[in-house]
């Protein structure tokens, strides 16, 4: 474990004891419900999974998917937009009740948050402009390589020992590759495909060959075993009738289970 991460879990530890103290957080389904909203947060920042549309309205797959579970479950949503690199803290500060942005399912995340899913899966690419000569994990060393802050794909590729410069979110990543003051940038590749071909930003990709697919999950805060059942059947459902499709074809274009 480096060392970020070492100081990550201890930040993320003494929120959770400050915010609920030393026992286990009583269950909160029956507080939601009689709330009858359930907050969710997500960066805003991540097309076409969520993002700020012209109406300044948070759109995009993973709204559609919170808000479809929140119906089902009889309640409200509340989306709540928060910078990536500090979400799970807000999480466990309660700030909010879930997060449905995207997030990668991680052991390390795993100690600190439960997880209801996985809702999509996917799996890490590198992308170049065309002609970059970039063409495997070896050929990022020396180069500038640009990544979302606080994303599982900063953590490996400070591992890696790559120069990396950080950014708020996908948009500023294909900027910044567009105007050559990063030479790649890693991302999940789902986003990046999609954003980048409705721009029509040219580009190449290679996947990681070190890595697994991986599943997206939603966070919620530790110790509500029924909250995440009914979320979790909420979902199940969604998949089993048609719904799950008729989202992912939306705005993903295709059934990314």
């Amino acid at each position: 474990m480096t060392a970020r991460r070492t100081i990550l879990k201890s930040v993320f530890a003494a929120i959770g004891l400050a915010a609920f103290g030393m026992t286990v957080a009583a269950e909160e389904l029956d507080t939601l419900k009689e709330k009858g909203v359930i907050r969710i947060a997500m960066s805003g920042a991540y097309p076409p999974f969520n993002f700020v549309n012209d109406q300044n309205k948070v759109v995009g797959f993973d709204p559609a998917i919170g808000t479809e579970i929140a119906k089902r479950m009889g309640l409200e949503t509340e989306i709540v937009t928060t910078a990536w690199d500090g979400i799970i803290g807000g999480l466990l500060a309660n700030k909010y009740d879930a997060i449905v942005g995207s997030m990668t399912i991680t052991a390390e995340r795993d100690e600190v948050v439960d997880f209801v899913g996985p809702y999509y899966s996917d799996k890490r690419a590198i992308f170049t402009k065309p002609g970059s000569g970039i063409a495997s994990l070896d050929d990022l060393k020396g180069k500038k390589v640009g990544l979302t802050l606080g994303e599982t794909h900063e953590d490996w590729a400070r591992e890696k020992g790559y120069d990396i410069n950080t950014y708020k979110g996908l948009p500023e990543l294909l900027l910044e590759l567009e105007n050559g003051r990063v030479d790649a940038i890693v991302n999940d590749s789902i986003a990046a495909i999609l954003a980048m071909t409705e721009k029509g930003q040219a580009f190449e990709m290679f996947a990681d060959p070190t890595t697994e697919p991986f599943g997206a999950g939603i966070a919620i805060r530790e110790g509500n075993p029924q909250l995440a059942a009914e979320m979790q059947k909420a979902l199940q459902s969604m998949m089993d009738d048609g719904t799950y499709l008729a989202i992912a074809k939306e705005w993903i274009g295709a059934d990314i289970r």
